[in-house]
């Protein structure tokens, strides 16, 4: 139930942006009917930092238990962005450390679950409103899950997964090179089988990693002119 409402959040999301998107072309219109930003280019490389906060849903399968690890981020972004009219399309690669963390009883012990780094590659589409620039992104992630026990017989596992990851934000150009963006990303690594290293005498024991994130970023783009005219 707890992954159908996150998903079930994730699509509201996109839709909600993809509608404001959509409004968003009679507001950028002049009087004439001409688009406001068809003449602008947003295309172009840029780079940038992000941060922000991660909560999760991690599942194991043996003992049968579940927790919330949840923690901040870090990372860093390089990408690029090709427009046309009013419309932005974008190729984005992040990369960053993780504190998200958590742990809950098994039995006699405390099992824990964390993620130290995590990377996406996400395609993004967007459309552009005077300096705003809502959108909705998706496409492959990979990060590092770690899965321990207090019992000292069990010595703990680490997996680097691949998985996917959607989600959605907006994206606001400054004056000079500089913009801020605020977005939403789901990601769901999948699970790993832990076996013996997480619970003694246990051959298969998947632990499972999914995670919500919120988070805020500054990018430079490399351009002749202002960002501030592109959007």
């Amino acid at each position: 139930m707890i992954f159908k409402l996150i998903k079930a959040g994730a699509v509201t999301l996109s839709l909600l942006v993809i509608s404001f998107a959509a409004g968003a072309a009679d507001f950028g219109r002049s009087k004439n009917g001409r688009s406001m930003t068809a003449d602008s280019s947003g295309s172009g490389f840029y780079v940038g930092i992000n941060g922000g906060y991660g909560w999760e849903a991690s599942d194991w399968a043996s003992p049968a238990i579940s927790n919330t690890p949840k923690g901040g981020m870090v990372g860093g972004a390089i990408g690029y962005n090709y427009q046309l009219g009013s419309i932005v399309l974008g190729l984005e690669g992040d990369f960053g450390w993780s504190g998200v963390k958590g742990s809950a009883t098994c039995g006699a012990f405390t099992c824990e679950v964390k993620n130290d780094w995590l990377g996406t590659v996400r395609g993004r589409v967007g459309y552009a409103v005077n300096r705003f620039l809502p959108f909705i992104t998706g496409g492959g992630a990979y990060g590092n899950i770690k899965a321990s026990s207090t019992n000292p017989a069990a010595a703990g596992a680490s997996s680097s997964e691949f998985g996917w990851v959607a989600g959605g934000g907006i994206e606001y150009a400054m004056h000079d090179n500089w913009s801020v963006k605020l977005e939403y990303l789901y990601v769901d690594l999948g699970s790993f089988n832990c076996g013996v290293a997480c619970a003694v005498g246990i051959t298969t024991n998947n632990v499972s990693f999914s995670q919500n994130i919120f988070r805020a970023g500054l990018n430079y783009h490399f351009t002749s002119g202002p960002v501030s005219s592109r959007y």
